[in-house]
């Protein structure tokens, strides 16, 4: 079979969703098929330059560059690995505790073991911890001829913008823009925003009527469920859930992003979860980006693990606002919890 039959697939899977087949998406879904050969030798038609391992799919957010490497990603017959990008560092970070000698070589070398391609969703680098070690990590990856498909709201070098102390992440710029086939998808409308239904399960303002129809909701919704406490215990720091209806949990704002936890956290949370209410989320200021930062990291993992969401907030989501460092990265939680909140999107059935 071509590879070109990809194109064929693509233009189906939207068929069967109702999806509107965007010319700027199948201008990048072309680019994927321009290159002809077997499912199970494509990367090697794709990245025929030596130089050239890394597809670097970037854009707006809601504009389909997940969905279209997502599609690709399953239509590849090779040993391939699919992570969210900070899945991937968390692995990473664990693998440099437990092997401190050599560890990027040899984190790289179990990684080529297992697969000839890894897949990288929603790359962004956030602290400076990955940002000091970003480079020499891609560096090896690449020298083990692991091929890599990112996508990213931001291009390459915009990456960690006003980090700090960023001119030592500029070698892992250069290394990635030199090994990268970078592409663009501009469409202008989000499409995560456009479904049909109502949203019916993002209440604002915070008030005793909204407040009323989430306990209502949540008893219906837990009907019949055993309530327990949990325990997560994550490398010494314990989460406790006191609302744990088998699966579905409840949380105020403030458990979940007031305190001292993060991605690995939100993981151990999500391996868990059916159905998610989280209340009281407030407007976002300079004043309170940490907490912020931590909401717009849970709801990538979220996303990623199909949860769906009830929310309650101070004010709707086209008028909440951002801490000014946060507002790009922030745009595309806001696309989430739409999907995420909507009747159309419930991931529980």
């Amino acid at each position: 079979m071509s590879i070109k039959s990809f194109k064929d697939s693509f233009i189906k899977f939207c068929e069967k969703n109702k999806y509107e087949k965007n010319v700027d998406q199948l201008k990048i879904v072309d680019l994927l098929v321009s290159f002809e050969g077997p499912k199970s030798n494509f990367l090697n038609f794709f990245f025929k330059s030596k130089e050239k391992k890394c597809f670097y799919l970037f854009g707006g957010v809601g504009v389909g560059k997940t969905m279209i490497l997502n599609h690709f990603y399953e239509y590849l017959e090779i040993p391939k690995q699919r992570l969210h990008f900070n899945e991937f560092m968390i692995n990473f970070h664990d693998f440099r505790f437990k092997n401190n000698e050599n560890s990027i070589f040899s984190f790289v070398n179990k990684l080529k073991n297992k697969t000839e391609l890894i897949y990288l969703d929603e790359f962004q680098v956030t602290n400076i911890v990955d940002a000091m070690i970003l480079g020499k990590l891609f560096e090896t990856i690449f020298k083990a001829n692991i091929k890599v498909l990112i996508t990213s709201n931001t291009k390459i070098d915009d990456l960690y913008k006003d980090g700090l102390q960023r001119e030592q992440f500029l070698p892992f710029i250069s290394t990635i823009k030199k090994n990268s086939i970078q592409k663009e998808l501009i469409i202008d409308e989000d499409y995560r925003k456009l479904s049909p239904n109502k949203m019916q399960r993002a209440f604002f303002p915070i008030n005793e009527k909204t407040t009323f129809k989430i306990n209502k909701f949540f008893r219906e919704l837990t009907k019949d469920k055993k309530l327990k406490e949990i325990k997560l215990s994550i490398k010494g720091r314990e989460l406790i859930i006191p609302h744990f209806y088998e699966g579905i949990i409840k949380f105020d704002f403030t458990d979940l992003c007031d305190r001292n936890i993060g991605a690995e956290d939100y993981l151990k949370l999500a391996e868990i979860s059916k159905f998610i209410v989280i209340l009281n989320i407030p407007n976002f200021t300079d004043v309170n980006s940490n907490q912020q930062q931590r909401f717009i990291t849970f709801v990538d993992i979220i996303y990623e693990k199909k949860i769906s969401l009830m929310i309650s907030l101070e004010k709707n989501l086209e008028n909440i606002s951002s801490s000014k460092k946060l507002v790009e990265p922030f745009k595309r939680t806001l696309s989430r919890l739409y999907e995420l909140t909507s009747p159309k999107y419930d991931f529980t059935n």
